[in-house]
């Protein structure tokens, strides 16, 4: 099987999706959809962004990798009673299926970035967008303080090191990389802009308890144990992310979490 596919496939990122609803609508609000705006969400997971943007009458198709993500999101469209909102199975790095200059708008936060073979990602992006469309991508920063950034980072030192070639998904948190990603793909540096923004994880029980869910169901952090437990390192790895979600967590509650990661977001315009 693809590993990328494998990795997202593993536990069920449904469970932090979950937490991160609040902030996936509030980002679309900000997108400026109108209705019958054509959009493509990539990478689109049970659909975080995918359910707002068609709620605000854009005719949204979902492309993620992982078939349990792709079907939870078909549930919930349907759920919610949006024909105008699909889910499908898709590799951000082969669009093969997907026509040029098809839609107005590509968004992927947090989900493109995972792909491998960013320069196809970035490719692939620019060819399905009409010309005068947008991209925007939402990207964790490599040694940010905040939770995402950390949780990888911490993870990553129990880990076997990747493959020869492999290029880490946090690169595309870094502008210049991004930059150079686009300006291969046909798009002017002057098009390409950034800015530093917030996602926040918000969720009825306490940072310990959201830590497990990590724990559980996030395909890198489930990896880390596995690799942890096999060095004999298990509790070390639990303790230091335990300690970090909840020295994270902004709640004057303990038993609720509420934290926010900073997240750099990318706009090109086509």
């Amino acid at each position: 099987m693809n590993p990328n596919k494998a990795l997202w496939e593993k536990g069920d990122f449904t469970q932090i999706a979950a937490t991160m609803r609040e902030s996936g609508a509030a980002l679309v609000g900000q997108l400026g959809i109108t209705q019958g705006l054509s959009v493509l969400d990539l990478g689109c997971g049970d659909g975080t962004t995918a359910i707002p943007e068609a709620k605000l009458g854009a005719t949204v198709l979902g492309v993620d990798i992982a078939r349990n993500l792709v079907d939870a999101g078909n549930r919930r469209a349907s759920a919610e009673g949006l024909t105008n909102c699909t889910f499908q199975e898709g590799d951000a790095s082969d669009l093969t299926d997907l026509s040029d200059q098809s839609f107005d708008l590509v968004v992927s936060m947090f989900g493109a970035m995972f792909a491998p073979r960013p320069f196809d990602v970035a490719k692939e992006m620019v060819r399905v967008t009409r010309p005068g469309g947008r991209i925007v991508m939402g990207n964790w920063i490599p040694g940010d303080p905040t939770l995402v950034a950390q949780v990888l980072k911490i993870s990553s030192a129990y880990t076997p090191p990747p493959p020869e070639g492999f290029l880490s998904p946090m690169l595309w948190g870094i502008e210049s990389h991004v930059t150079e990603r686009f300006e291969k793909a046909g798009i002017a540096t002057e098009n390409i802009t950034f800015l530093r923004d917030t996602f926040t994880f918000n969720a009825p029980y306490s940072p310990s308890e959201f830590f497990n869910t990590f724990k559980t169901y996030y395909g890198p952090t489930m990896n880390a144990f596995e690799a942890a437990e096999s060095n004999g390192k298990a509790q070390e790895l639990d303790q230091a992310l335990d300690a970090l979600f909840t020295s994270q967590n902004k709640s004057t509650d303990t038993h609720v979490t509420s934290i926010p990661a900073t997240f750099l977001r990318v706009t090109v315009q086509c």
